[in-house]
């Protein structure tokens, strides 16, 4: 398996804190078949992509893990303005190994609209686009369209496997599994950060598609779609998204959360959500 998503790299960010919690992650992820690990470390305000620093780390794992673990260089890419404005100037900086595939990740308070005009930018620049976690951030839980369209621009989906089985909550839970039934994922990576409340544990994600969608569909997410990622290949035909092009609204608020009727709806939360980040986005990347 190849794990696209995870905070391998020591000192960097909120993942590893030290060497030897990053060796003991990597072997931890060998324990759980993984072969191929991904270092993802963020790039946002409060984790600046320092690049000479992230590299001196990332080529010291990959000296000590030599023989035991693959590793790649990617990012936990931060859509904020001044992000956009660098990777659009800098085609493929910010990408895996520099190949093109690139994991981006949003605020969890507010996705603008003009949030789509910015993604059109790193797509035209060569970016190919990894939406992360889409069912931990409330503003899609409120609005799920909102993913639907990136789908529509082409995006990838990566679902974080602990969601899948309840780790971040029932919303989350109830929505990922909804997106795995409907193909609407491309990857499942663990985004481990650490040994305890973020650990690297990707097989039980693997063995919970597999057992709820197919052998062939666990190895579609964690290895033969990770592995087009790493390589910068062309990407491999996909199952056919259920309900995407014909506009079919996702059902899991029904289902899962009766429990919020006669309450204030997590639609209408999302909806706040989107209009408080409407100003200011596109203002600050373009100076208008």
């Amino acid at each position: 398996m190849i794990d696209i998503h995870h905070h391998l790299l020591y000192g960097i960010d909120d993942g590893s804190p030290d060497i030897d919690t990053s060796i003991e992650m990597a072997e931890e992820s060998a324990a759980n078949g993984v072969t191929h690990i991904v270092c993802t470390p963020h790039a946002s305000e409060q984790y600046p992509y320092l690049t000479q620093l992230i590299e001196e780390r990332y080529a010291k794992l990959r000296e000590l893990l030599k023989g035991e673990m693959e590793l790649s260089l990617g990012c936990d890419f931060h859509m904020t303005a001044e992000n956009v404005a660098e990777a659009a100037a800098n085609p493929l900086r910010y990408s895996i190994d520099g190949k093109g595939y690139l994991l981006i990740e949003f605020s969890n308070t507010a996705i603008p609209p003009q949030m789509n005009d910015a993604m059109f930018l790193l797509q035209s620049t060569g970016y190919r686009l990894i939406v992360t976690h889409p069912e931990r951030y409330p503003a899609v839980l409120g609005r799920p369209e909102m993913l639907a369209e990136w789908l529509r621009m082409g995006c990838l989906v990566q679902v974080t496997c602990g969601s899948l089985y309840g780790r971040f909550g029932k919303k989350a839970e109830a929505f990922s599994n909804e997106l795995l039934q409907r193909n609407w994922v491309h990857f499942i990576a663990s985004d481990a950060h650490n040994m305890s409340w973020r650990p690297p544990h990707l097989r039980k994600g693997y063995d919970y598609v597999a057992n709820r969608a197919g052998e062939e569909t666990a190895r579609r997410l964690c290895e033969t779609n990770p592995r087009a990622a790493v390589d910068g290949a062309p990407w491999p035909a996909q199952p056919e998204p259920v309900g995407l092009w014909e506009y079919e609204p996702l059902k899991f608020r029904d289902r899962k959360f009766a429990f919020l009727r006669g309450k204030r709806s997590i639609e209408d939360a999302g909806d706040d959500a989107t209009k408080a980040g409407k100003r200011g986005f596109f203002k600050s990347l373009f100076g208008r």
